[in-house]
């Protein structure tokens, strides 16, 4: 079973990704960008679901520091963010993001960029 580090702040939008990802996949859950780092060197994920606004240290920087380790710098990260403005998304990718969602969630949308990185 592959493993997803969930990383969001908000617990009702961490607990609509569990429900939907759940049954399928191993869920490690992170609440700002801190944590995230230390579940993803404890954890390992398969990939990485990466909000963008989050305490302590955002997903910007989380995930520059996630790619800038050899050992994690392969781990795939999913922004999923309401970051919709011009730009986001290349700023995210220039972060070192994978791919890119916004919020809300659009289920068929999300599970077909976990088919994409996770070969599914």
């Amino acid at each position: 079973m592959k493993t997803i580090l969930i990383v969001e702040d908000v617990a009702l939008n961490r607990e609509l990704l569990v429900q939907l990802l759940g049954d399928d996949y191993r869920l490690v859950l992170a609440a700002d960008g801190e944590a995230a780092l230390e579940r993803a060197a404890e954890a390992k994920p398969d990939l990485i679901l990466m909000d963008l606004s989050l305490p302590h240290m955002d997903g910007w920087e989380a995930t520059r520091r996630l790619k800038a380790d050899e050992r994690l710098a392969r781990i795939p990260v999913i922004v999923i963010s309401a970051h919709a403005m011009r730009g986001d998304e290349d700023r995210a990718r220039t972060c070192g993001c994978d791919d890119f969602l916004t919020k809300p969630i659009d289920e068929t949308l999300l599970f077909q960029k976990l088919e994409k990185h996770l070969g599914d």
